[in-house]
């Protein structure tokens, strides 16, 4: 899998964003992967990121970083259509990948 890269100041760079934003796996594999990928480029995601099962309760903890990413999952018509379950005041954020069949087993 990809690892996001970083810019001098640890914000996640353009070529992350872009990675975020362009990733095309709409498959519950594929999903599951980008969520991993952002969860790499999340700072402080040992307090503002939760996943149970499929579910993933994230926060941004006002970090522009990590409002850059959301921003890039927005910019992902598939991704933001298939998987944001809701979003409220403060930067909190809760997405849910759809059941369904691994790509290998389609």
């Amino acid at each position: 899998m990809r690892e996001p890269r970083f810019d001098a100041n640890g914000y996640p760079d353009h070529y992350t964003l872009l990675a975020i934003q362009a990733w095309d796996r709409a498959d519950r594999r594929g999903l599951m992967e980008l969520m991993m990928y952002c969860c790499k480029a999340w700072w402080n995601r040992e307090t503002l990121w939760e996943r149970t099962d499929r579910t993933y309760s994230i926060s941004t903890g006002g970090w522009s970083g990590n409002e850059s990413i959301i921003s890039a999952l927005m910019n992902n018509q598939v991704f933001w259509a298939m998987c944001w379950v809701s979003s409220r005041r403060g930067g909190h954020y809760e997405f849910e990948i759809p059941e369904g069949k691994e790509a290998a087993d389609e």
